[in-house]
């Protein structure tokens, strides 16, 4: 099936321009007017309302409750999407490395006393449209969260989320299959030697092989040494098995509970409904306790320290001799205070982000090191947040050359400070991103604003960027050395940073294997003939319960009546530009144009085709007009939300060994930038 050799799709956004942005509001925000009803002091199923916040920014209604009976905090955010997203987090702040939260956070998936069945999530696959379903361990919460589009279908969902993080089942059999076991190498031959089994365990085996991975977990637990952040939340091989059934059970008590619990819902599906079945289903059986889960502040270091880990050699490094990592971390402020969270995360942007920002001409440039350090930048997901500058990739006889350059870079950024235009350039980018609507919207909320809420901060305030933006704008008005006094107090004064390097050591891989070996005669020294012949048995009652078809007779589903029986049209609107097909799809975009064309690859010769995904990745990165790929880069970022091509391979639908070959360029942009976008991609491909 032929197509002509360009064809363009465009998505034209409605409700754009300054003046009609009050109109569309009304008009279109049902959802969103309707939660403006709620008034502060409102009980409503066993809860009060607290707060009632309209974020016009997002076209949503932000509702704060509080549970009355436990102190559960509830946060709804009424918006018009039909993709409904339901979330519940937990604070959990482990004392040491046994991986706990991450194996309860296994564990709870196994079944619970209204659905005893194993592994519910898996079962509801085929009885739900969920649009998403899963489960995230952080360093200090665990959140899960689903969504759908379906009414009915929430209801379902949230029934088996609420039933599996309140009453779970937490079987023996559960924690030795999710956790950890000695189980004989061949479950069914007691003779075979016993060993180590378990998903966690052998889930973190592999974590522990990243060494970007590795590198980042070391980077947070020394520069946060007091508290829970110096431990390993997944959980260190080594130390998962020291965690005892009675301890995880513990752990679920005092922190899978209301009191500890942070609910978030997002959508166009009524408030009260979810409400009413969270208290009946869940929070109506549990009294008020003190979770004590809170994290201290680290207390902070009167002098920079210095520290240096191995890991194992990579053996496809192209140059064997460079394969040193080095970084420096800071420790910044609390990321509860949401203006000081937001003026660090731009000012990291500035510092590292691009071709023209100053650590990328000063160590990427002068390929010292393959790139960046796997942790850089700005990371508010721990109570105080981070900024971390480094390389990897290198050799060991420039580590002392790139300390220098971090230093002198940040002396340059105090005396020299930021050109407007990359400022405004980012300013704009966040613009866009937030009126960017993603399929996914609520999920990214949800994760949005997960740090800081866990925290006790206020997530409505983080949702008011543009109330940021403005006070951002006042400062650098009011002070223009505003950024450059940041970098000196954070940066140049901060005596709480960490200088980290990793180098590679070839006996690594075998030092880990003699340890993990030692634990294990360590375990099973202490054993008795007893207790062999009891892991045996336990190991076959194991293989027999996971080779037992599970019946999920219990879990709720769809029915055929629960769906709508029609699929809303999406009109699209045909015509030609200049010879080329157009499609038009006019969409309540906030305002943002999508541009989509499709170019046809199919007489390009083979000979070239090899490199066609060369082309696409360096095409909108070489300058084009008058520009240098630099300038190129920042007229992009000031006028675009980026512009990409990628390769495009179609499908025929009616001859299956048919297909189209084509390379796909894709961008948006505000509405008022439209002719700035089309110029550039012009001189793309004219200039």
């Amino acid at each position: 099936q032929a197509m002509s050799p360009w064809h363009t799709a465009t998505v034209k956004g409605r409700g754009g321009g300054v003046d009609d942005k009050r109109h569309t509001w009304r008009l279109k925000s049902t959802s969103a007017e309707r939660a403006l009803q709620y008034q502060p002091g409102h009980k409503i199923h066993g809860f009060t309302v607290k707060e009632v916040v309209a974020v016009p920014d997002l076209f949503l209604t932000a509702v704060k409750l509080t549970h009355d009976k436990t102190g559960a905090q509830y946060l709804h955010a009424a918006r018009d999407d039909s993709n409904n997203l339901f979330s519940v987090q937990f604070r959990t702040t482990p004392m040491d490395s046994t991986g706990v939260p991450h194996i309860l956070e296994h564990t709870v998936l196994c079944g619970s006393e209204k659905y005893p069945c194993r592994d519910p999530f898996f079962k509801m696959l085929n009885r739900s449209l969920s649009t998403f379903m899963n489960a995230f361990t952080a360093s200090d919460y665990t959140m899960y969260p689903f969504s759908t589009q379906n009414g009915k279908d929430f209801q379902n969902l949230l029934s088996v989320y609420l039933d599996a993080v309140f009453f779970p089942c937490l079987r023996e059999q559960d924690f030795w299959q999710e956790g950890w076991r000695l189980e004989n190498e061949n479950p069914t031959d007691p003779n075979s030697p016993l060993v180590f089994k378990g998903v966690v365990f052998n889930e973190m085996k592999g974590a522990f092989s990243d060494n970007e991975r590795l590198y980042a977990q070391h980077l947070q637990n020394k520069l946060y040494p007091d508290h829970t952040y110096s431990v390993v939340s997944g959980g260190e091989p080594l130390a998962i098995p020291d965690l005892t059934w009675e301890q995880l059970k513990q752990f679920h008590a005092t922190h899978y509970h209301p009191s500890n619990a942070r609910f978030f819902t997002y959508g166009d599906l009524p408030l009260e409904q979810h409400l009413k079945q969270i208290e009946e289903e869940a929070l109506s059986k549990f009294e008020r306790i003190n979770p004590n889960t809170e994290v201290p502040s680290q207390s902070h270091w009167s002098s920079p320290r210095e520290d240096h880990v191995t890991c194992s050699p990579d053996a496809l490094a192209p140059d064997p001799a460079r394969q040193n990592t080095l970084c420096v971390s800071y420790l910044l402020g609390d990321i509860t205070d949401t203006f000081e969270g937001f003026t660090l995360s731009l000012l990291s942007s500035l510092m590292i982000s691009g071709p023209n920002s100053p650590f990328y001409k000063a160590l990427i440039e002068p390929k010292i090191g393959t790139d960046f350090s796997s942790v850089v930048g700005y990371d508010g997901s721990t109570k105080e947040a981070s900024f971390s500058i480094g390389l990897q990739g290198m050799a060991e006889e420039d580590i002392e050359r790139v300390k220098q350059i971090i230093s002198q870079t940040i002396d340059d950024i105090i005396e020299n400070g930021f050109e407007e235009e990359r400022i405004e350039a980012l300013l704009h980018k966040i613009e866009i991103q937030m009126k960017h609507q993603s399929t996914n919207f609520g999920l990214s909320l949800a994760s949005y604003i997960a740090s800081s809420w866990n925290h006790d901060g206020d997530p409505v305030q983080l949702l008011q960027i543009s109330d940021s933006v403005a006070k951002f704008r006042q400062s650098l008005a009011e002070n223009p050395r505003f950024l450059q006094d940041k970098v000196k107090h954070y940066f140049k004064e901060n005596t709480h940073r960490l200088t980290l390097s990793m180098s590679p050591d070839e006996a690594y891989l075998e030092k880990q294997a003699k340890a993990e070996e030692e634990k294990l005669q360590k375990k099973i020294q202490a054993l008795s003939d007893s207790d062999r012949k009891e892991i045996y048995e336990k190991g076959l009652e194991l293989l027999t319960a996971q080779s037992k078809t599970q019946d999920a007779s219990c879990l709720p589903a769809l029915k055929v009546s629960d769906i709508e029986p029609t699929i809303p049209i999406t009109p699209v609107h045909i015509s030609a530009a200049g010879g080329v097909p157009v499609q038009y799809c006019e969409q309540p975009t906030n305002g943002l144009v999508y541009f989509r064309a499709m170019c046809s690859l199919n007489t390009l010769p083979e000979d070239l085709r090899l490199y066609v995904p060369l082309f696409c990745s360096v095409i909108t990165r070489m300058g084009c007009g008058g520009l240098d790929y630099r300038q190129q880069a920042q007229q992009m970022e000031l006028r675009t939300g980026g512009m990409s091509v990628s390769t495009q391979v179609i499908p025929d639908s009616t001859q299956l060994d048919m297909y189209e070959q084509g390379i796909l360029l894709f961008s948006s942009c505000l509405e008022r930038n439209l002719p700035h976008m089309f110029q550039l991609w012009s001189d793309i491909f004219n200039r």
